[in-house]
């Protein structure tokens, strides 16, 4: 099993974080003249990808704050989620990771849909399982 420089917890967090961010869509409610406290009050409102949301921003402080291996090893691990490489490709997903890191990763992470998917998998692929992310340990 290769090993990952990214903490299991943070591998974790950043899984969850990406989940979070997946499920949200647009706005129903725009600036419709109704009464904004009647707008607020559905339960769907936390799920809407607003301005005031702060996932996106809590998953892209995440990503920022690994280091570019780690960064690379994230990358490298959607690419092997989304089937691009296999599990005994990981080598070749980290260096080709490497060649194309250019100081944005954490945007282009973020608009991977199903990255969190990915993510899941690609760790999966590589032998951790979903306890082991759970538990934050290998």
């Amino acid at each position: 099993m290769p090993s990952l420089s990214i903490p299991l917890e943070t591998l974790t967090y950043i899984i969850e974080k990406a989940r979070e961010f997946d499920v949200e869509v647009p706005p129903v409610l725009t600036d419709d003249g109704s009464n904004p406290i009647d707008d607020e009050a559905g339960d769907t409102t936390i799920l809407e990808d607003r301005i005031d949301n702060p996932t996106a921003e809590e998953l892209t402080g995440a990503l920022e704050a690994l280091n570019d291996d780690q960064r690379d090893e994230m990358v490298a691990l959607a690419w092997v989620g989304r089937g691009d490489y296999g599990k005994d490709e990981w080598d070749e997903a980290v260096e080709a990771a490497h060649d194309r890191h250019n100081g944005d990763e954490a945007r282009y992470l973020l608009g991977t849909p199903l990255l969190a998917d990915y993510l899941e998998e690609g760790a999966a692929q590589l032998g951790y399982s979903r306890e082991d992310l759970e538990e934050g340990q290998p």
